[in-house]
């Protein structure tokens, strides 16, 4: 597996997923928070065409534990020096869920070295000023199967306060992640541990100073992809998100959730090929 060195000297780890595609690297930054990427695979089949550079972030993986800067805005730093250590110039990332955190915290701080940045099912209730409509996509879906014993559990949910006591109850909220509650998500669920001490440790600093205003300094091209029937994010806060760039757009995959590199993989790709210079025609 390959690695880097990192602003203070930490060793970090990659997974580099090329299936002999060309080109310059893709640099993909997993969500969870702290998870371990294994949970993206090869987004669909996007290493076939972008070779993939997937980091994994302090304390997850192969990444060793680096104490107080395993911070989301601390972790902006380690995509600099992987910037570095990949021949440097602009850079294309595509961040998922909690990745986008890294992400603005990068574009905001580095924006002359971001080229295009995709951001996937971003949660954003932290940075935009819009109605949450997560709750009545929940409650949209109170006929199904799984939602009494979600309904049952939400004071325990509502309560919990360390990432240990999130995971605890993590099976009871992953309904809500998907388009459809179905085979192929309850296997997908159980793919890429959760490294609980990096979860901690990555949501231990406040959100930076004026961070959404900041990004508007950002001249990269920006796309972000919503799930229709993403109830962890909502969709209006998601969709707001490409307010905060001038050059910026918005696509929601119908059907889709948290994750629609698997539910919908043929409009995944259909949205982010063109968007990164790989349209299969």
């Amino acid at each position: 597996m390959p690695t880097f060195t990192s602003h203070d000297g930490a060793i970090l780890h990659y997974d580099l997923i090329d299936d002999e595609a060309c080109g310059e690297p893709l640099v993909v930054l997993a969500g969870g928070a702290a998870r371990h990427p294994a949970y993206l695979g090869d987004l669909a089949g996007l290493s076939s065409v972008r070779p993939l550079v997937v980091l994994h972030q302090r304390g997850v993986g192969e990444s060793a534990e680096a104490g107080p800067l395993m911070a989301w805005p601390e972790l902006a730093h380690d995509v600099e020096a992987l910037r570095r250590h990949l021949g440097g110039g602009q850079q294309d990332l595509l961040a998922h869920s909690a990745g986008t955190r890294v992400a603005f915290a990068y574009a905001a701080s580095h924006p002359q070295h971001v080229r295009r940045l995709c951001l996937v099912t971003p949660p954003a209730d932290y940075l935009v000023d819009v109605e949450d409509d997560s709750r009545a996509m929940v409650m949209a879906r109170s006929d199904e199967e799984w939602f009494p014993a979600f309904a049952e559990a939400v004071p325990a949910l509502e309560a919990a306060s360390t990432p240990q006591e999130h995971r605890a109850l993590a099976h009871l909220i992953a309904p809500l992640a998907w388009g459809t509650w179905d085979e192929q998500a309850r296997a997908h669920e159980a793919v890429g541990d959760f490294y609980l001490d990096a979860a901690g440790a990555f949501f231990s600093a406040p959100v930076p100073e004026a961070l959404a205003e900041r990004l508007a300094s950002c001249g990269a091209q920006v796309l972000v992809l919503a799930g229709e029937r993403d109830a962890l994010t909502g969709l209006k806060p998601v969709l707001a998100v490409a307010d905060l760039f001038p050059r910026s757009g918005a696509v929601v995959i119908e059907g889709a959730g948290h994750y629609p590199w698997v539910e919908r993989p043929e409009d995944f790709r259909s949205a982010v090929d063109p968007f990164f210079g790989t349209d299969r025609g």
